[in-house]
């Protein structure tokens, strides 16, 4: 059984920073891409940032030069590293990847969200 857990959300003040991270654990035969989403209330799920297993990133054009992923392939876990944080960030937060639990099956497996509040 796979399961990702995140941690490091809460309440924050606007422009202040904050550090999610999100652990895999399980029967892991590897990790591919790993990737942040958010959701604010009475929106979509939208793609906040992506890192692959050779460490290429990509970003929401929202969150460019604020937000840094990153990774540590030894301990199955990415970060999500938030500065200068606005009030139009307050979303809940979901961790995503990609994982191969054999050498034949691979599917997406996705933390619990966890909330993300910016006061102005």
């Amino acid at each position: 059984q796979v399961q990702l857990v995140e941690s490091g959300g809460g309440l924050v003040q606007a422009g202040g920073s904050l550090r999610l991270s999100c652990a895999a654990s399980g029967t892991i035969f590897g990790v591919n891409d790993m990737s942040w989403y958010r959701q604010a209330p009475g929106k979509q799920r939208d793609l906040v940032a992506a890192v692959t297993s050779g460490g290429y990133t990509n970003y929401a054009d929202s969150v460019k030069g604020r937000f840094t992923i990153s990774r540590d392939n030894t301990k199955k876990t990415q970060y999500l590293q938030m500065n200068s944080l606005k009030p139009e960030d307050t979303a809940v937060y979901y961790c995503a990847a990609q994982i191969a639990v054999s050498r034949s099956y691979t599917r997406v497996y996705w933390g619990q969200g966890i909330q993300v509040t910016v006061s102005s």
